[in-house]
């Protein structure tokens, strides 16, 4: 990964993000094309973190895909995938919660910030290149090779915010 962001300045790109069958489409194409296969675990995996509407752990995606398959599937199973799938950009881990979300837009490579709530746990995923260059350029300096900078914001969204004020 190291070298695909910009340093300095913002990448200026387009890029759709993706729902419901299109979303899985082009994770599993994503996949793929980085030689990977898109078994039907894997898929069910993807399905399951692209149909939560909050971040979730290891153990909430396998307890909720355990559900759904009527059969026990293994946490460390689910774990291996979910690594897979943050190398590959199909899904973001938000570091201060120890949760995932699926990328909306796999195929595209950017720094992004996450807005956390920590009254809902909502997690807001925002592009930035920018952002992440004073940061990625602190670490070449000292001779360190950032591969994935991870900037995080905690506090409270829009709606529980409001909420707080009425």
């Amino acid at each position: 990964m190291a070298g695909t962001h910009a340093t300095t300045s913002p990448r200026v790109h387009k890029h759709a993000h993706h729902h419901g069958a299109a979303l899985a489409s082009a994770a599993q194409a994503t996949l793929e094309a980085k030689g990977e296969q898109w078994t039907a675990l894997r898929s069910a995996v993807f399905g399951v973190l692209s149909r939560l509407e909050r971040p979730a752990s290891a153990y909430d995606i396998t307890e909720l895909l355990s559900r759904e398959q009527e059969r026990r599937v293994a946490a460390n199973s689910v774990y291996r995938i979910l690594d897979l799938f943050v190398a590959t950009n199909l899904a973001q881990r938000i570091e201060s919660a120890n949760a995932y979300i699926a990328n909306p837009h796999p195929g595209c490579m950017h720094d992004c910030i996450f807005l956390v709530c920590d009254r809902c746990g909502q997690a807001i995923h925002v592009d930035n290149d920018a952002a992440a260059g004073p940061v990625r350029e602190a670490a070449q300096k000292v001779g360190f090779v950032p591969e994935r900078p991870v900037i995080e914001v905690r506090g409270r969204c829009a709606a529980c915010a409001a909420a707080t004020l009425a």
